[in-house]
């Protein structure tokens, strides 16, 4: 139950950080809100998901999944360049989560 509420506050943030693009600086009154909604609501599920993973690796994963995805969105959606050194940080990000995983998991 834990990572379903992760994957949630991961959803939310991304739309969040979408959103908050698509509001050009705040001047545009619909991104602007939707962004406050959904961050408000990514902390509220991750708050809860994290009442069952430990902080490091629900952080580490909420991070570099949005991390991961928002750049992908940035790339196939806004038309934002993709380099080697993107690709290479996107592996190294990914590397670091699965060594925290490794480490150690859910309780």
């Amino acid at each position: 139950m834990g990572y379903l509420l992760l994957i949630g506050a991961i959803l939310a943030e991304v739309a969040g950080t979408t959103s908050l693009k698509l509001s050009e600086g705040f001047s545009r009154p619909v991104p602007s809100v939707l962004m406050f909604v959904f961050y408000g609501l990514s902390f509220t599920i991750f708050s809860f998901a994290l009442k069952r993973i430990d902080v490091s690796v629900g952080y580490a994963i909420w991070s570099a999944v949005g991390t991961a995805a928002i750049t992908a969105i940035g790339v196939f959606y806004f038309r934002e360049p993709w380099t080697a050194l993107k690709f290479v940080s996107m592996a190294l990000i990914i590397g670091g989560v699965i060594g925290l995983n490794i480490g150690g998991g859910a309780h």
